[in-house]
């Protein structure tokens, strides 16, 4: 009998799913704890943030804490991806790729949510000056720095999963968009409409992640079955 070898390690598929869980819970929590209250960005005047983290400490305490709990299935996430692709026989530098990105993605998440964490705490609120630095630096990471990472990532599995034939020409054609608009969240350090393409690539980036981790581990299987 022929020996074929399996793949050992976690579902890529649970891991996209409990990534995007948590990130939701997080989000649903953060809206259900401000009792109404809007969101406001890093943009928005002195006294409107002052009001927003001394009025919702629990919001943005809560609501950090799923988001760096989202950071760890998503890394476990991207370093089994890159070692699927290798293990299903992609030797292309791609795979590097895919893992910068996921990384950068993953370490942007922890480094958003500390710091996110860190408004919660009733003396920070008090300094405008220090709550106004430490939000814009969660802001870019969790926004523009996520956003490269995951379009890095993207990218990485779109293209060498295309010229491969592990994934199929409309779902690379899907990850190309959302690696396009993550690198085009570069632009919104200079100008702020751009931010508009942070939430595409994180959304629209749920959707792809997930179902580009249904086709790699369908194609294994057919390769397997193939190869029997």
């Amino acid at each position: 009998m022929k020996y074929i070898p399996q793949f050992r390690g976690p579902s890529i598929v649970l891991l996209a799913s409990f990534h995007i869980a948590i990130f939701t819970a997080g989000l649903v929590t953060g809206s259900v704890l401000r009792h109404g209250s809007s969101f406001v960005t890093p943009f928005a005047a002195a006294d409107q943030l002052r009001m927003f983290f001394t009025q919702s400490p629990l919001a943005v305490r809560v609501s950090n804490f799923f988001l760096f709990g989202s950071a760890v299935p998503f890394g476990i996430f991207a370093v089994t991806t890159v070692s699927r692709l290798r293990f299903m026989g992609v030797r292309a530098a791609g795979t590097n790729i895919t893992l910068l990105g996921g990384l950068t993605a993953t370490v942007a998440l922890f480094f958003s949510a500390i710091s996110g964490w860190i408004l919660s705490v009733p003396d920070i609120s008090d300094s405008i000056a220090v709550v106004k630095a430490l939000y814009f630096f969660s802001f870019l990471c969790g926004g523009i720095l996520y956003a490269i990472g995951f379009g890095l990532f993207a990218s990485g599995v779109s293209v060498t999963g295309h010229l491969t034939r592990l994934l199929p020409r409309w779902l690379t054609l899907l990850g190309i968009v959302v690696a396009i608009t993550g690198e085009l969240s570069w632009f919104s350090l200079i100008t702020y409409p751009a931010n508009f393409f942070i939430p595409i690539t994180r959304f629209v980036g749920f959707i792809w992640m997930v179902l580009a981790a249904i086709w790699l581990t369908r194609g294994r299987k057919a390769q397997l079955a193939s190869a029997g």
